[in-house]
């Protein structure tokens, strides 16, 4: 196993996770603000599974989904991460995912946070790329992403595989960054 990383920004702490952690995880994942670009919303049952995957990815790999907690009061406000992404990809390759609660939206955390990961990605864990995926009408999501120098591959737009083809979600954007095209 390898050992589990923690990272730090200005405002943040990208944390292992606390069994605290379930509740706020839960209201963050009932919101449906927070899930506007999600195929639904996540249940308790859920959010517990994605704190145990989170914390076996970041014990065997020593990278995973962070739990994002504020510097300044300590508040649980979502997560952010890399994970090896599932995506049917020609190589092995991490993938950047976050949520945050709406309160602590407009504030540039979730870039702040984004920007940390991807510096672990690219410093400490020596990965020579970083994916994300977004639908096509997320358009937050697809400025913080470019925001990142993360560039949209649109001859791999793909249909997300748990969402209907008719569903508004379902077609989704890959963008890329690679090491040599980051910058701090």
């Amino acid at each position: 196993m390898v050992e589990r990383l923690a990272l730090e920004s200005t405002r943040l702490r990208l944390r292992n996770w606390h069994d605290e952690d379930l509740d706020p995880l839960v209201r963050l994942c009932a919101d449906p603000e927070v899930m506007r670009y999600n195929p639904a919303r996540w249940s308790r049952d859920d959010c517990a599974a994605l704190m145990v995957r989170s914390r076996l990815h970041l014990l065997r790999n020593g990278f995973g989904l962070w739990a994002l907690e504020r510097k300044d009061n300590g508040a649980f406000i979502g997560y952010c991460g890399l994970v090896w992404s599932a995506l049917p990809l020609p190589n092995a390759v991490a993938e950047l995912r976050w949520a945050v609660a709406c309160e602590h939206w407009g504030q540039g955390l979730v870039r702040e946070a984004a920007q940390t990961a991807l510096k672990c990605a690219f410093g400490a864990l020596g990965l020579d790329e970083v994916v994300a995926c977004v639908s096509q009408i997320n358009e937050p999501g697809r400025q913080l992403l470019e925001g990142l120098g993360m560039r949209p591959e649109p001859a791999t737009t793909f249909g997300h595989p748990d969402v209907s083809p008719e569903h508004p979600l379902h077609s989704q954007v890959l963008h890329r960054l690679r090491r040599d095209d980051w910058r701090q």
